[in-house]
């Protein structure tokens, strides 16, 4: 990569800037008493915070070498080592495993057994790799051998339908220039997998160097957390499969099924076509254990007493990976702002703490997560295998997915379970100058208060706020880049961010729950 001449050049001048800004400052002040000077220096701080370095920041992490940061990957050791050596650099103090910055926690991954695992039909044998792949990584074990129906169109599930496709397999047929499975293909997929069908399988008709990037991936499987006892689960065989549609038109040959017209007829209500066909479905696993990392940095407080006690700002750096090439040959699933601008985010309010002349009263732990995609994994992880007290935790503020949207406005979750939703308001009035208004949450019926990292501290009975602007159309898609952030706005919440933490971090007591919603969310689960 060609950032590190940039970013050490641009580092060298904020540094050289807020170093004088601190002189300055402390000695214009030094006489006005120490209330006067600490503020002095929290606003040298976050002038360390700039749109400069958060672009620099995010575009390292959601770099095409990172090649999506899927849990788990090479792309995403690489950004952890990377974040590691910016903890490092800022002269924070490893919190990871055997001394070092990083944690890691075990997975296990079922992945197909290509060797043993086919679909056959009469005389015809598709072979995963070669014909078939997982759909959405999803990797079950077993034997099926059912009938074989043909569905076409779009829209909802009829009832018809639903009786039709009941116990057997079922072929999707997609149009032929469909590139990707998108949302009103799930929601039929759905549908058809709440119908009973033994299996849905949906056509690919792309060339063979598409079907060839995309079979890596495919065939990576699907990882689990090693410690969830995954050896006693039960596996239930309703594999979601995509089969190219060559392969497809082999076993219903000479039957009086017409694929091109059924293609064709994409775009009309679904209808289901009969073949006499009898599919056996063979899928064989293999299990393989591997880990993925979170990275732990802590500055340290600067009180006798209350450096025993930490505010943990968290993000993850994991996104989706990557998946076939688009009609413009990209694979990669950037995830710019998810998360991308949330680890940045943190990794610019360390670095304003780590300038401070003398740190905050309580300790901060800065942690950079992996796993949240596949269900919060790497924060589950740490919060039951914390390396400092959960009980010493006074608050987490989470940040995910803050690099788009709205200029001036930035959704704080979970303001109205405890009292740091006063303490916010507090800090953002107090900072006018940043514009940007911490709201409640527009979205309670999605419920994003239990979707992301924060909600593993919350459980504990740790008060949290979550920082998220929302998703947009670049949600998981292959236009969450860099170069759609807007690395101004994301700046002035880090900043946000900062000052909150140190308000935390210096204010005698703890932020304290609101009794029902502790008793709810922390006593009753």
């Amino acid at each position: 990569m060609t950032y590190t001449t940039n970013r050490t050049s641009s580092a060298l001048r904020t540094n050289l800037s807020a170093g004088s800004l601190l002189l300055l400052a402390v000695g214009l002040l030094a006489t006005a008493g120490p209330g006067a000077a600490r503020l002095a220096a929290q606003d040298v701080g976050a002038a360390t915070i700039t749109p400069d370095d958060f672009a620099w920041r995010v575009g390292v992490i959601a770099h095409d070498s990172m090649q999506g940061r899927d849990t788990p990957s090479p792309g995403l050791d690489k950004t952890a080592a990377w974040v590691a050596s910016e903890f490092a650099r800022l002269g924070l103090r490893a919190g990871g495993d055997d001394g070092g910055f990083i944690q890691r926690y075990p997975l296990r991954s079922v992945v197909v057994d290509t060797d043993r695992s086919s679909i056959v039909a009469g005389g015809e044998r598709l072979r995963f790799g070669d014909d078939v792949l997982p759909l959405f990584g999803e990797v079950l074990e077993g034997d099926a051998a059912a009938d074989l129906v043909l569905v076409s169109g779009s829209g909802s599930v009829s009832r018809s339908v639903r009786r039709a496709v009941r116990g057997r397999h079922v072929a999707l047929v997609l149009a032929p220039d469909a590139d990707r499975v998108d949302n009103e293909t799930f929601g039929v997929i759905a549908g058809l997998r709440e119908a009973g069908a033994s299996s849905v399988m949906v056509t690919n008709g792309t060339d063979d160097a598409r079907w060839a990037a995309g079979v890596e991936r495919a065939l990576r499987g699907s990882a689990s957390k090693g410690w969830s006892n995954q050896g006693a689960r039960t596996m239930i065989f309703l594999p979601l499969l995509q089969v190219r549609t060559a392969a497809l038109e082999r076993l219903v040959s000479g039957t009086e099924v017409d694929m091109a017209e059924l293609a064709a007829r994409s775009s009309d209500g679904l209808r289901v076509h009969e073949t006499d066909v009898r599919v056996t479905l063979i899928q064989r696993t293999r299990q393989e254990d591997s880990t993925a990392p979170n990275v732990v940095g802590i500055l340290e407080g600067s009180d006798p007493v209350l450096r025993d006690e930490y505010v943990v700002y968290s993000a993850h750096m994991d996104h989706v990976g990557t998946g076939t090439p688009d009609e413009d040959g990209d694979s990669i699933f950037n995830g710019a702002d998810d998360d991308a601008s949330g680890t940045s985010a943190v990794l610019e309010v360390a670095e304003a703490m780590a300038s401070l002349p003398t740190a905050p009263r309580r300790s901060m732990v800065f942690l950079i997560v992996s796993g949240e995609e596949k269900g919060l994994w790497g924060s589950e992880w740490y919060a039951e295998n914390p390396t400092v007290p959960v009980a010493s935790m006074v608050a987490n503020l989470n940040a995910d997915m803050v690099g788009r949207n709205w200029t001036d406005t930035i959704v704080a979750i979970g303001k109205e379970h405890s009292d740091l939703g006063t303490t916010l308001e507090r800090v953002n009035e107090a900072h006018p100058e940043l514009g940007m208004t911490a709201i409640d949450d527009l979205w309670p019926d999605e419920r994003f208060y239990f979707r992301s990292d924060h909600f593993n501290f919350a459980r504990k009975g740790v008060p949290i706020l979550f920082f998220f602007n929302g998703t947009h159309e670049d949600y998981h898609g292959r236009n969450d880049e860099p170069d759609r952030i807007d690395n101004e706005k994301a700046s002035r919440i880090a900043r946000l961010l900062y000052y909150l933490g140190e308000e935390i971090a210096n204010t005698d007591a703890r932020p304290e729950w609101n009794p029902e919603s502790y008793a709810r969310i922390v006593s009753d689960r």
